[in-house]
């Protein structure tokens, strides 16, 4: 199994109520909590901007993708480049309590010919699964996750939706951590209480 993650780190986190340097922190954190699920899985590659966040994924063992800009999708194509062809899994790293089991079942659930999409609450889009890179295209965005199912449909591919709590519930601000603190991985937990985030105390 292959896994591309691509973290934008704090850049990507401006609706977390928080300084500058406790967003670069939390998300730090939560991408390692992902690493951690991701290379237990299969080989992972990492593209992000952030110097703090590539050496944390060289120590998880993972490879990293310099970030090219032009947002998420750019990310993705830059590391996919770098993947190859072939069957790749492509998940946010803002999913703190995501599980190895869970890009498993991301992987089982992809057709062979075609795509899995794992969207977010919002129907933004969480994690795709690609029989084959060459499948991607950069759609993410509002109501993301319909439109890459519709792209598949539209290219003659096969779409399936894969719904689990470790794929589906991402973090865009504070009050999405009150109900994931207790699922989340030891370095999102960790770093909340070093925080002092009402999430961990209540």
């Amino acid at each position: 199994m292959r896994v591309v993650i691509p973290h934008a780190g704090a850049a990507g986190k401006t609706r977390l109520e928080l300084s500058r340097s406790a967003r670069e922190e939390l998300s730090r954190a939560m991408l390692v909590d992902v690493l951690a699920a991701a290379v237990d899985v299969g080989t992972t590659w990492v593209v992000t901007p952030d110097p703090a966040a590539g050496a944390a994924a060289r120590e998880a063992g993972a490879a990293v993708v310099p970030d090219p800009g032009g947002g998420q999708g750019a990310a993705v194509e830059a590391a996919l480049a770098q993947a190859g062809a072939g069957p790749v899994l492509v998940v946010n790293s803002d999913l703190p309590s995501l599980r190895a089991a869970d890009l498993q079942a991301l992987a089982r659930a992809t057709p062979a010919s075609g795509i899995a999409v794992a969207a977010a609450e919002d129907g933004t889009t969480n994690a795709l699964g690609l029989s084959d890179a060459t499948m991607f295209a950069p759609l993410y965005g509002d109501e993301s996750a319909a439109r890459f199912r519709a792209h598949a449909a539209g290219s003659g591919l096969t779409a399936v939706s894969v719904t689990r709590p470790g794929l589906r519930d991402d973090v865009d601000a504070l009050a999405d951590l009150v109900g994931l603190a207790p699922r989340s991985g030891p370095r999102t937990r960790a770093c909340l209480a070093k925080l002092g985030l009402p999430a961990v105390r209540q």
